[in-house]
């Protein structure tokens, strides 16, 4: 036993203790446009040429959103940004989000704005039908890009809550790194401590699996994509195929991030405070149920790779807190290590997220709940033969032959 109390304990220390080194020296260069140095028009960017500001497209996919849709447009026509256009897709609603976003679209008050900017500034479209080998949602955002006349097109969800200032700040930060792609994390509203304790653990695993600060690397394959924020040139989103090289794909935002890095464009992530916001699950069976639908996709819907990584689960998170309890001497130094590197982590993120530190104590049940989760994911997935969203069901073979 002393043997694999070593050999356990060393592995998990090296693999979160160069983690919280590579974290510390690494997101100190991921930006945070909230910052007063990004308050300023697209025009008066460092190094650029005062011209007029570049169009922007906003893309908003909607089906069945009737209890957000009607706040979340609203945000969005109230943006401060002086060239774009909204564009909301009713993917064949059941309620009354088609009903609201038609009513919004002839609001006067939008109306007045319209007359000012001299364009259309919020565009209805409504899905009746879907078409084979299309998911719901990257159908949607397809057709309302191919309507759309931007220079940028930024693509969101229908529960994302932007400020004023989101859209200015993220096209002065595009213009002045030169990127092609400008994912912006969203903050996320919590108000259970199920939300803090599940969210703390999704964003601890996403800082160890995804690395934000190394997105910016040319040489790396580190690659983000977020739904609530996807801003990427027009040309770069035709250029690697636009969405209908991944009208199959679950995981559409990250894959997005995935061929836009793989094609060689210049990809940035960055912070914005509270710029821009969501609900993402209520109560921490909530967040289970919205990530059952992706964690098998996550991996490719292989069973044998969802196993492993259970497994790999387990053992990367619950073995620092059983072996410190389990180990004598000299044999806990190493799990000690690994569970105050996991605590630095955490109190790293609660500088950003508004999760408190204290949350680390919880991490041994949210692991168990996310295992739960992948297994629950993989078992209901080969049981139905595919994925039921939103009331559509995909099947497993045509999404395994859509992958990227």
């Amino acid at each position: 036993m002393t043997y694999f109390h070593w050999i356990a304990g060393t592995i998990l220390a090296l693999a979160w203790f160069s983690r919280i080194v590579d974290a510390a020296i690494g997101m100190p260069s991921v930006a945070d446009i909230s910052q007063p140095e990004w308050d300023q028009g697209p025009s008066a960017a460092p190094g650029k040429i005062p011209s007029a500001n570049p169009r922007v497209s906003i893309i908003v996919p909607a089906r069945n959103e009737e209890g957000d849709i009607e706040q979340s447009l609203t945000r969005l026509l109230q943006l401060d940004y002086d060239n774009y256009e909204v564009i909301a897709v009713n993917d064949r609603s059941t309620d009354r989000t088609g009903e609201i976003m038609e009513r919004m679209a002839g609001n006067p008050q939008f109306s007045q704005s319209t007359r000012e900017m001299g364009h259309s500034l919020l565009k209805v479209i409504h899905h009746q039908e879907l078409p084979s080998g299309w998911l719901g949602k990257t159908h949607a955002m397809w057709t309302a890009t191919n309507a759309a006349s931007g220079e940028w097109v930024l693509f969101t969800d229908a529960d994302v809550l932007f400020k004023p200032d989101s859209v200015r700040r993220a096209v002065v930060y595009a213009e002045a790194a030169k990127a092609d792609h400008v994912v912006l994390f969203p903050q996320m509203i919590m108000k259970r401590p199920g939300e803090y304790m599940m969210i703390a653990f999704f964003q601890t695993m996403f800082v160890f699996g995804h690395r934000p600060w190394k997105v910016a690397d040319p040489k790396s394959r580190d690659h983000m994509g977020v739904g609530a924020f996807n801003l990427i040139r027009r040309n770069v989103y035709e250029a690697v195929g636009t969405y209908e090289a991944l009208r199959m794909e679950v995981l559409d935002d990250m894959k997005l991030g995935k061929v836009v890095k793989n094609a060689g464009f210049r990809q940035r992530n960055v912070f914005g405070g509270d710029l821009i916001s969501i609900r993402w699950a209520r109560g921490a069976m909530g967040v289970v149920d919205n990530l059952t639908k992706n964690f098998f996709a996550v991996l490719s819907f292989q069973w044998p790779r969802t196993l492993i990584s259970a497994f790999g689960l387990a053992f990367l998170n619950l073995m620092p807190f059983v072996g410190v309890w389990l180990a004598h001497g000299w044999e806990r130094v190493p799990y000690a290590v690994a569970l105050g590197s996991m605590f630095l982590i955490y109190l790293g993120m609660s500088l950003r997220s508004g999760v408190p530190a204290y949350y680390f104590l919880l991490h041994p049940v949210s692991t168990g709940l996310f295992i739960y989760t992948l297994l629950r994911s993989m078992f209901l997935t080969l049981w139905n033969d595919g994925i039921v969203w939103r009331g559509t069901k995909y099947p497993l073979e045509e999404l395994r032959k859509g992958m990227v």
